[in-house]
């Protein structure tokens, strides 16, 4: 508190240039493009891996930042996001633009560089983000499934940034992000209720804290869990997984299922808040898993 205004305008500028590119969900989605880059590759080229890693960066920093500039207003509503740059006054809206369209340039020509689809599938990515999902938050709970589809690209976009194809081991690896975002974005949506109806935005399907929220939040833990373990069948081409890891992957698929089932019966913001965690725990353990298995078998 008592530290002199020079001292913190450094650490303030990074920690506001880290705010509106969101660094941390960025390297998440980085993490998953990585996993799915080696899940197709048989030969492992660094040089891919790093363009990847900052394609896959600039991609969603600049999907962030665009989000911010468009929902500045409806920031300050909201206790979550009233201290972000934009609406605190910290950086001006054509600062953020300046920062975004950058990023949207150098996360495309990146990407390009790799092949020319791990670029489309990023620019429709960063397109969809920001004028499809991001206008419709406060129109309909319908959002959700158009923001899963950007959100689901990142898992897929590694296995085509590897081979440069697209067909059923990429598709399988969208579905698995695609149903998995549904639990992990009602969670949220249930324990943040509250703070989103100030600014409008519709994010339960039922657009109430209710059973009906609950059951679909079941339903689609449950589809995440079943399409998880389809490889192991021997359906999705050269996607493979051992007997072993669809028995760890099933389990960790229970773990969210278990969850879910507890916000049924509980219906608290607790019980959505372990189930939010329990699913980002669960995205991340399986594709470790994925990986390995890969590796190892």
């Amino acid at each position: 508190m008592g530290r002199s205004k020079t001292s913190v305008t450094t650490p303030s500028v990074i920690s506001d240039f880290k705010e509106i590119t969101k660094m941390g969900l960025s390297l998440s989605v980085v993490f998953s493009s990585l996993a799915g880059y080696l899940l197709g590759v048989d030969i492992i080229n660094f040089k891919t891996l790093v363009l990847l890693a900052l394609g896959g960066y600039f991609m969603v920093g600049a999907s962030n930042a665009y989000n911010q500039i468009i929902e500045k207003d409806l920031d300050a509503l909201m206790h979550r996001t009233k201290n972000r740059p934009i609406p605190s006054g910290r950086m001006t809206v054509t600062t953020a633009f300046i920062i975004a369209s950058i990023f949207t340039l150098l996360g495309i020509v990146i990407l390009y560089t790799i092949n020319k689809q791990t670029a489309m599938f990023g620019a429709i990515s960063i397109f969809l983000y920001t004028c499809v999902y991001t206008p419709l938050k406060t129109k309909t709970p319908l959002a959700v499934f158009v923001g899963a589809i950007p959100g689901a690209i990142p898992f897929m976009l590694g296995w085509v940034a590897a081979t440069d194809d697209f067909g059923i081991e990429p598709g399988t690896l969208f579905a698995i992000q695609f149903f998995w975002q549904f639990p992990h974005f009602w969670a949220i949506g249930w324990f943040l209720y509250n703070d989103y109806e100030k600014a409008g935005f519709f994010m339960l399907p039922t657009g109430k804290q209710d059973k009906g929220t609950a059951v679909q939040t079941i339903m689609y833990c449950i589809w995440t869990f079943v399409v998880s373990i389809i490889p192991v069948f021997g359906f999705t081409g050269t996607l493979k997984l051992s007997v072993v890891a669809a028995i760890l992957v099933g389990v960790l698929g229970l773990g969210m299922v278990y969850y879910a089932f507890r916000l049924f019966k509980e219906m608290t913001e607790k019980a959505a808040k372990q189930l939010m965690l329990a699913s980002v725990s669960y995205i991340t353990l399986i594709q470790i898993v994925y990986v390995i298995d890969k590796f190892i078998r």
